[in-house]
């Protein structure tokens, strides 16, 4: 009775182990069993594909560019239309203003203190239309030196002066708004050029095969000036 006993105890560890190890191996067959069918970890990205994701951030910042300096060329043509505008207005009034002066005075002996007076109304006149941006202060400046201004001219006779010097600020101001609305059009162009470009290299090297550095290099070169190369990744 001992020895069978004794034969009992000594073979429960070698059971328990057994029993330990089918239920390990349940259990590893179950989590296996649960997992999704035909997913698989994503592989880290090849070597291949580094100037495609360079060239793909250089088009999201060359995006960004072109859309600031195509913001920039809309609001240069604004400028362009305000100008215009404001000059064709001068232009009505001086004509206007012409055509009512148009007629002579009457010459009279002047009196004391009248060309003092005159020259305070030019003065005057001119400081208002500066002030109002329908004069320059180099014009300004001009009327106050006496450069091609007589100030011993009757008011009515520096009305149409006046605002023919207005027409002549407002002509200016619009031909140095076409001016910078042509630079901002390339400007916009230009970058609009660039995204293009970045944007058709990247599609294609997604379909190359590996590339060098040097290759990589040129790529850049041939899209990016040295003070916007992108930081090297």
């Amino acid at each position: 009775m001992e020895s069978v006993l004794q034969t009992f105890l000594s073979a429960v560890p070698q059971a328990t182990v057994i029993w330990l190890a089918v239920l390990l191996a349940l259990a590893v067959a179950v989590a296996v069993a649960a997992l999704p069918r035909g997913v698989t970890p994503p592989a880290p990205p090849s070597a291949e594909n580094r100037l495609a994701d360079r060239l793909e951030a250089a088009a999201a910042e060359a995006a960004e560019v072109a859309e600031r300096r195509r913001t920039e060329w809309l609001a240069a043509q604004q400028t362009v239309d305000e100008s215009w505008a404001a000059y064709d207005q001068a232009s009505d009034d001086a004509r206007r203003i012409g055509a009512t002066t148009a007629f002579p005075l009457m010459s009279r002996r002047r009196k004391p203190g009248e060309n003092v007076d005159r020259e305070r109304y030019l003065h005057r006149a001119a400081t208002e239309l500066c002030r109002s941006q329908n004069l320059s202060i180099a014009q300004l400046n001009d009327v106050y030196a006496h450069r091609g201004w007589n100030p011993r001219l009757h008011p009515v006779q520096q009305e149409p002066v006046l605002f023919n010097a207005v027409r002549a600020h407002r002509f200016a101001a619009y031909q140095r708004a076409v001016e910078k609305e042509r630079a901002t059009w390339r400007s916009a162009e230009a970058a609009a050029e660039t995204l293009r470009g970045l944007r058709a290299e990247a599609a294609a090297a997604r379909l190359r095969g590996p590339v060098t550095e040097a290759s990589e290099q040129q790529v850049f070169a041939e899209h990016w000036t040295p003070a916007e190369l992108p930081a090297a990744a």
